[in-house]
């Protein structure tokens, strides 16, 4: 409604555009998302959440599974390209797992919904393949940074290199989800200083690394 000069008339309510509306609903489903979790998450939630009729929800989304598949898709995107860019700018492998750390730390504090939906969903594939393209993604950055030197060891025969990218094909989901753990409990506890907590799980992985690298086992019962 108009008053003549194609403004809208004084009291009616301007018609939010299309792309806005949709972020404003991606935005309000990925708070639905990380508070109740894929399976508990209804549309009708969605849309009370963005205050919206679940008809006009509908409009943009035609289903709970294409909704949550955007929303993951954008996360997956946005911490994977935080990482890569950590990874490139950072020298050696320790420097590449503190750089990951950090940059999970950071995504944690700032995003904390889309942190919330990443670590009740990572290891749950059936939910949608986003976020398993993102723990396979994170296993993949992890098992480059264990391997980075090794493969750069021109006395490392071919066959040792393969017994070395099965043993951090093995390490790599105890690095991340050792990584994630952390990260979690550091939110549920602020007390704990960031830097304090970042240290932690660089000096638990990294030290780990060293001990296994260095041939050290348990003996077996």
């Amino acid at each position: 409604m108009t008053d003549g000069t194609g403004e809208a008339a004084p009291g009616a309510r301007r018609r939010m555009p299309h792309a806005r509306r949709r972020e404003q609903l991606l935005q309000a489903a990925l708070a639905e998302f990380g508070r109740r979790g894929y399976h508990l998450t209804q549309m009708e939630h969605v849309a009370s959440e963005a205050q919206v009729s679940k008809a006009l929800l509908y409009q943009h989304f035609t289903s709970k599974e294409e909704l949550f598949a955007e929303v993951t898709e954008a996360i997956v995107a946005e911490i994977t390209g935080r990482l890569n860019r950590a990874v490139l700018a950072a020298h050696g492998s320790a420097d590449g797992i503190r750089a990951m750390i950090r940059v999970l730390f950071d995504y944690a504090t700032e995003e904390p919904d889309a942190w919330a939906l990443v670590v009740r969903h990572l290891d749950k594939p059936e939910v949608g393949l986003e976020l398993r393209e993102l723990r396979d993604r994170l296993g993949t950055a992890f098992a480059d940074l264990l391997l980075r030197r090794r493969r750069a060891d021109p006395a490392l025969s071919p066959a040792a290199l393969a017994v070395n990218e099965r043993r951090a094909r093995l390490l790599v989901p105890l690095m991340y989800g050792s990584m994630l753990s952390m990260v979690s409990w550091w939110l549920e506890h602020p007390d704990t200083p960031r830097e304090r907590a970042e240290q932690m799980a660089v000096e638990f992985i990294w030290l780990g690394l060293d001990r296994l690298r260095a041939g050290e086992r348990l003996p077996k019962e």
